[in-house]
């Protein structure tokens, strides 16, 4: 069918429903509805089929729980004087089953006015039908929001991964699993806050608004305040003002919710996506390790779930504890080169095409480590004491001022949760960030030094543990899914053409 013949076509279906939501309003009835108190979901409604009766003098007949339910109609087909309909709420979906006789004359003349998409209520009596189907057999007939536009074919609709994207409140109720999953997305959300609220952690709201972006290596949004006549950054981080606040005497804090960051867009990076962050005064990098297991274990139960779920095609066991292993033996174990011998670290560079002129040998080790180890880690594994010129914002080893007591938790490949022993030294900390503002671009996070952070930690930051987790990345691995999008009700999208 050409774009003309598609046009032409939703002309006349638009302009069919609209005669019959003159008709709905002829019958007496509001086509956009009233309240509707006392119904169910029709996953309750199926529950309750135990109640169903058999007649004792007549093998055939039945009698079952008068129920109410009110939904959207996905599927319909007609038979002479009965109208079946597929009735779809957020629990699932239910046949009704409307006979002219049973619901009488105004009823019926409203049922000839049902669409596919319509929203309606239904009271009747639960009963099954003579081919064993659970249904509503109808009574009495609600009308309570018409749909103007056509919704997309049952079997060859919205399969377009933008499509689908773009019209989010189409795809919830048409594909299936969309719902669930988003519905368990809130469940995992919810679950992390209670395990936190076990924990004794305390949520608390940072600005969005920045009059620095940092906290992360990122570039940001920049967006202008007119009263105040300044440019601001959207956050990138919810990280320094989490540890003004531990200054502030509150030992356990954490946020949960969105940053941004001016980057690219791929199966695993949104530019708008949800961030947790907690810091626990008194605490290291292994007291992460800890919280990280709980908060993940706890989320997979939440779920219904086992902790060895599916995962594109594999299996993961998040049975904590999980592995430890150091940046350096991963290193090793998969490139087969030593780490600090730094011709063989070079030449190995150049070997897989990375170009390691002028650069630092811990930068050439991270590219190295990004493009070579990464990918293979199965996980779930605590990537543990990174190159300390790679963690401006991370404690060093005792001992070892090289290493920085970081880890990074990665699940087949992806990286979900990073963890640092925070560095709470105001001077080392003015110095490193000299050091890396050293050559940034204007345009990048980090390109101004926060001179209020640093003032904060002068008054004195107790030793601490921190915590970035993805909300979004966790949600894709307990949920089976592959693409951040399929996590996200509304992920950015260019301009509709």
């Amino acid at each position: 069918m050409s774009k003309e013949e598609s046009t032409g076509t939703g002309v006349v279906l638009e302009a069919s429903r609209r005669e019959k939501l003159r008709k709905i309003e002829e019958l007496g009835y509001d086509p956009w509805g009233q309240r509707f108190d006392g119904h169910e979901t029709t996953a309750n409604i199926r529950s309750r089929q135990s109640e169903i009766q058999a007649d004792p003098n007549d093998p055939n007949a039945q009698t079952g729980p008068k129920v109410r339910a009110a939904g959207r109609i996905i599927l319909q087909r007609k038979k002479g004087k009965l109208l079946f309909l597929d009735l779809w709420d957020w629990s699932g979906k239910i046949q009704i089953l409307i006979g002219a006789n049973q619901v009488g004359e105004k009823n019926w003349e409203l049922a000839q006015c049902f669409d596919l998409g319509d929203i309606v209520g239904v009271d009747g009596e639960l009963r099954t039908t003579r081919t064993g189907e659970l249904s509503i057999f109808a009574e009495n007939l609600f009308f309570l929001s018409k749909s103007i536009e056509t919704p997309p074919a049952k079997f060859h609709g919205l399969t377009d991964p933008e499509l689908r994207s773009r019209l989010r409140y189409m795809d919830l109720v048409h594909t299936d699993g969309v719902l669930e999953r988003m519905l368990n997305r809130t469940k995992i959300v919810h679950s992390i806050r209670q395990t936190l609220a076990e924990e004794r952690f305390v949520e608390v709201e940072g600005p969005t608004l920045h009059a620095i972006a940092g906290g992360a290596a990122a570039r940001p949004f920049i967006t202008h305040h007119n009263a105040l006549g300044i440019d601001l950054y959207l956050r990138i981080a919810l990280e320094l003002h989490l540890k003004r606040l531990m200054v502030g005497g509150i030992e356990r804090v954490y946020e949960m919710g969105r940053v941004v960051r001016n980057e690219g867009i791929d199966q695993t990076h949104n530019p708008e996506f949800t961030m947790l962050e907690l810091y626990q005064a008194y605490g290291d990098y292994r007291s992460m390790m800890e919280i990280t297991e709980k908060i993940i274990t706890g989320a997979i139960r939440a779920t219904g779930q086992e902790l060895t779920i599916p995962w594109n095609g594999k299996e993961i066991n998040f049975t904590p504890p999980f592995a430890r292993k150091t940046y350096f033996e991963l290193f090793q174990e998969h490139t087969g080169v030593d780490p600090m011998n730094e011709i063989a670290l070079f030449d190995y560079a150049r070997s897989i095409h990375l170009d390691p002129d002028g650069k630092h040998s811990d930068v050439v080790r991270g590219e190295i480590f990004e493009t070579q180890v990464e990918d293979a880690l199965v996980g779930p594994v605590f990537v543990m004491d990174y190159p300390a010129s790679l963690c401006p914002l991370t404690k060093r080893k005792k001992g070892n001022p090289a290493i920085a007591e970081r880890f990074e938790l990665f699940v087949h490949g992806m990286e979900v949760a990073n963890a640092y022993t925070e560095l709470n030294d105001p001077d080392l900390q003015e110095q490193l960030f000299r050091q890396q503002l050293a050559g940034q671009k204007a345009e990048d996070s980090m390109s101004k030094m926060d001179h209020d952070f640093i003032r904060a930690l002068r008054h004195g930051m107790p030793p601490a543990g921190g915590l970035g987790l993805g909300i979004d990345r966790l949600v894709m691995i307990l949920t089976n899914t592959t693409s951040i999008r399929e996590v996200i009700l509304f992920p950015l999208l260019r301009p509709e053409q």
